[in-house]
């Protein structure tokens, strides 16, 4: 059976949350954080290994609150761990930061810090967002029964079950083909509730949109394809100084969206209709607290997170 990987991203600032580092805000009442309901569905999906691609200076934090944790649970689980530095100076060769940047480099570059570790099948996701059961299980049974290597996947989310209750939020609306995979990905910002309906900076939208919230299965061959999309990425914006050398990302779906363009890859939509939680604001916490516990109320979690993988 093919092995498969986990890579979490956990090295982003979170600049709209506020103080504190949102990636480690617990959300369980045994002090999990919204990483260990992540973890727990993957080992249970039965992914081998998980890659966590982290910061330096948040490391200390992250060992304490959930990396020796993890580290435990896995080893039970014969789930391999690694950590890996989101740097800001690992470029590749001829390239420096440009003096005064801070800002990491997108959700891109991040997957390329743990390159070296990619010669599975993975996944990527974002650390402080809930995806739920099914989209984990999907994306697995997807990586491990798929024979072509440039045929890639995406859990889709409906946008009504993505939303926050405490401002407005970018999502990824995701045009698919008739069977079934995606066509583009249409970036629209503002998007908030105004009662029963949905409303963007474009206008209304259907909550039975498919939206992407950033998990991707993606076989190793997608890494030549990702180290090349950066360095053009670099080429364009510091030496053609096109754009914002202060603030400009390589982001995943827009770099995808590209690969799609061109047609050089598939990327197939699995659908999940699990409920979508993530903490953007800081006044998600509480809302995000409720709905684990009650999950856990309904026993689809239990209220030691980890005693069912045991």
């Amino acid at each position: 059976m093919k092995r498969i990987s986990l890579v979490i991203m956990a090295a982003g600032i979170g600049s709209r949350y506020g103080a504190g580092i949102k990636q480690l805000e617990a959300v369980g009442a045994d002090g999990s954080i919204i990483m260990d309901y992540s973890v727990h569905d993957a080992i249970e999906a039965g992914f081998n290994d998980i890659i966590f691609v982290i910061r330096n200076d948040i490391e200390d934090d992250f060992m304490e609150i959930i990396g020796r944790r993890i580290e435990n649970i896995a080893g039970h689980k014969n789930v391999h761990v690694y950590y890996v530095n989101q740097s800001l100076s690992a470029l590749p060769d001829g390239f420096r930061p440009p003096e005064g940047r801070v800002k990491p480099w997108g959700t891109g570059k991040a997957v390329l810090s743990g390159a070296s570790l990619l010669d599975n099948p993975f996944v990527v996701i974002n650390a402080d967002d809930y995806y739920g059961k099914e989209a984990f299980q999907k994306v697995a049974d997807f990586l491990r029964n798929s024979n072509d290597r440039n045929e890639y996947c995406m859990a889709g989310f409906c946008l009504g079950n993505t939303l926050s209750d405490n401002g407005s939020v970018t999502r990824g609306v995701c045009k698919e083909t008739r069977d079934g995979y995606l066509s583009s990905i249409d970036e629209i910002t503002g998007v908030h509730r105004d009662g029963d309906r949905i409303l963007s900076d474009r206008g209304a939208l259907s909550p039975d949109s498919l939206v992407s919230m950033n998990m991707w299965g993606f076989t190793r061959e997608f890494v030549p394809l990702l180290e090349d999309g950066f360095r053009k990425f670099l080429v364009r914006l510091l030496e053609k100084k096109t754009g914002d050398p202060m603030s400009d990302e390589f982001l995943i779906p827009v770099f995808v969206s590209d690969l799609l363009k061109h047609r050089k890859i598939r990327v197939r939509v699995l659908r999940s209709d699990d409920q979508w939680y993530g903490l953007t604001f800081r006044e998600d916490v509480e809302p995000v607290r409720k709905a684990f516990a009650h999950m856990t109320e309904k026993g689809i979690y239990r209220q030691e997170l980890y005693s069912d993988l045991d």
